[in-house]
């Protein structure tokens, strides 16, 4: 089985291009060249080099294929799909007079490998009105859920997680 190309190696990123990029917003920020500028402009790049040396980008581990990209549309359409539910389900339980809440905290799994497809999941999941991932430990997320509707580990995973991950999973493995 072939190796996949990420973006980051398709791209040819090395560290000394980010140093360089760094350094010119550093000095187009400052709009000088004095060498106190230039001094602390080269201190600070090199450490941002260092400390993000391993990638400062959703696209470093992206997989660079037509699938990846096609998902990468499909994930959008359907966080914003589910965007607009959870708001119009999150309103009627708002505005229902007995305010008909369930909430709990659920104990979901990912198959995601990917550091930043996990990473997304949560966020998606965060920004979905009614779920807030609370905790993301390995495999599993922890999502306080404002109207759980099963606390069973796969039943909560198929409806909040599965819908996102079948788009991240070919956009990061």
């Amino acid at each position: 089985m072939g190796s996949v190309t990420t973006l980051h190696e398709l791209s040819g990123l090395t560290m000394v291009p980010l140093l360089a990029i760094l350094l010119l917003f550093w000095v187009a920020l400052n709009a000088s060249l004095s060498w106190q500028v230039l001094s602390v402009g080269i201190t600070v790049s090199l450490l941002i080099g260092w400390l993000f040396r391993r990638g400062l980008s959703p696209l470093t581990e992206l997989r660079a294929t037509p699938a990846s990209y096609r998902a990468g549309l499909g994930f959008v359409w359907h966080f914003l799909r589910e965007l607009v539910r959870s708001n119009l389900n999150l309103a009627r339980v708002v505005l229902s007079p007995d305010l008909p809440v369930n909430p709990g905290i659920v104990k979901v799994r990912t198959r995601l490998q990917s550091p930043m497809g996990r990473l997304l999941l949560a966020n998606a999941i965060t920004l979905t009105p009614g779920t807030l991932t609370v905790e993301l430990q390995d495999e599993w997320l922890y999502v306080h859920w404002v109207q759980v509707e099963s606390a069973d580990i796969d039943a909560a995973t198929a409806r909040i997680v599965a819908g996102f991950e079948r788009y991240l999973e070919v956009m990061y493995g």
